[in-house]
């Protein structure tokens, strides 16, 4: 497959014409961590789940790679715009419960599955807040996952935390570089105070700027920002404020989510006034002056919502043809497998996907009667595998190789995707992709704003169901 790098595309910033284009192909859509998208996730069995796992263990050499994904989900007080799985409680014991099952969960794998015998070189906690847990909490978790899987200690592995900022200081700081994490996230959302009260996320410039010293004293290789753009009372002139704070504090790699305001889904939001929330046009706007903002301060834009300084080893990968992107975002990693652990925690092991209970009493009941607490997921077909593959094309290269995608699934893309190929026409015509060869698409400047849209021309499920689901944000 041919990933030439143009870096004549990467250096154009968007046109004045860009916010029409916007508007024209805003819809609701999902944001592709995996394709099919977690919203076609039918009932699955933990029996399902495990033998998926036991098949993959049964051809997978002691040396292949898994990736971890644990969840914790607790909270401390809520933050507004979230749309994560969480439960929030002021009760520090929760924790302990939580912790118990947790165990118990990784235990049954590691009775059923070969997994604790191939390396772990990708590691994430999220939540809810992962530094919820005490430091005790946090240092038993990271040693229950060394009992039970194969945690490595080579300079390539990538163990990340996500880390609220007003939970930790240097001392947390040193304990979790200590436990193994080389890469932390920080849950910035937005430096503006008003758009801070409007969400219930305050914290000031000054006490980021010393958790971002403390993390590379700490010896931290990869320190990222998330984002939002879209949130109440942000303005163009709030947007680029933080923007200017951000760029001096020099992330590694920046995150910048559009706000996906799903109140009926997420009720959590609906303590934020539709009112207060940008009009379409000023989220455009936004959009613009944040990829021409920071592509001018030297990050480069990789692709949804995701932007990295130019020696970032994402950015080295892309180049190199050795990017993916999976529920964890864009990675390098090589695991073919992912393990989810923790409440509605998805897996990624062979043709399934298995997405654990969202609630965590049905979670605790499952593990309770020595079940996985797998409780949906979907087996992928051959047509899923195919477009999933013209998806990781799009969404990490900007391009499509028709000539490789023939070769490995043995098709006719001209006839199998002769729709397809229509509503790309109109694509073509405004100016977001372009041919080099009748086998060879690029995504231009213009279009690697839209690459969510692009996407959903292939994505036979949104074709399948006609009508965009209310479940999905807007592309915009």
């Amino acid at each position: 497959m041919n990933h030439h790098y143009d870096r004549e595309r990467d250096r154009t910033l968007p046109s004045s014409r860009i916010s029409e284009l916007l508007g024209k192909y805003d819809r609701p859509g999902p944001r592709y961590t995996s394709y099919p998208p977690a919203t076609e996730f039918k009932t699955l069995t933990p029996q399902d789940y495990l033998e998926a796992l036991q098949e993959r263990g049964d051809h997978a050499l002691p040396s292949d790679p898994v990736s971890i994904y644990i969840h914790v989900p607790f909270c401390s007080s809520p933050c507004f715009y979230c749309g994560c799985n969480k439960v929030v409680t002021r009760n520090k014991n929760a924790a302990r419960k939580y912790l118990d099952h947790l165990r118990k969960e990784m235990a049954l794998l590691r009775l059923q599955t070969n997994l604790h015998q191939r390396p772990v070189t990708q590691l994430h906690l999220g939540g809810g807040t992962p530094t919820f847990l005490d430091d005790a909490e946090m240092t038993e978790l990271i040693h229950h996952t060394a009992h039970y899987f194969n945690l490595v200690n080579h300079a390539g592995r990538d163990y990340s935390i996500e880390v609220d900022p007003r939970t930790v200081n240097l001392e947390r700081v040193q304990l979790l570089r200590g436990l193994g994490f080389n890469r932390i996230s920080l849950g910035i959302q937005d430096f503006d105070e008003n758009v801070q009260r409007a969400i219930n996320r305050q914290q000031s410039v000054e006490s980021v700027r010393e958790l971002t010293q403390a993390i590379r004293s700490s010896g931290f290789r990869s320190l990222n920002f998330d984002l939002i753009y879209g949130l109440p009372l942000q303005s163009l002139e709030s947007i680029n404020a933080t923007l200017r704070h951000v760029i001096a504090l020099s992330p590694d790699r920046i995150s910048y989510y559009n706000y996906a305001h799903l109140p009926d889904r997420f009720p959590g939001q609906r303590a934020i006034s539709a009112a207060d929330i940008p009009s379409a046009s000023v989220k455009l706007q936004m959009l613009t002056s944040i990829i021409g903002t920071l592509t001018a301060a030297g990050y480069e834009y990789v692709g949804i919502d995701h932007f990295v300084k130019k020696s970032d080893p994402l950015a080295i990968a892309r180049k190199e043809g050795r990017l993916c992107r999976n529920f964890q975002g864009y990675s390098i990693d090589k695991a073919t497998d992912l393990v989810g652990l923790g409440v509605s925690s998805i897996s990624s092991t062979g043709l399934v996907f298995a997405q654990n209970a969202t609630k965590l009493e049905d979670y605790y009941l499952a593990l309770d009667m020595n079940q996985l607490p797998v409780a949906r997921g979907l087996v992928s077909s051959v047509e899923d595998i195919l477009r999933r593959a013209i998806i990781q094309q799009l969404t990490c290269y900007r391009s499509l190789d028709i000539e490789t995608i023939e070769a490995e699934f043995g098709i006719d893309f001209a006839q199998h995707f002769r729709i397809a190929l229509v509503e790309l026409q109109q694509f073509e015509r405004d100016g977001l992709i372009a041919w080099t060869d009748s086998k060879n698409m690029i995504v231009t400047p213009e279009g690697a704003l839209l690459l969510r849209n692009l996407c959903m021309v292939f994505d036979e499920y949104l074709q399948r169901n006609s009508v965009a689901s209310p479940v999905f944000s807007r592309a915009i």
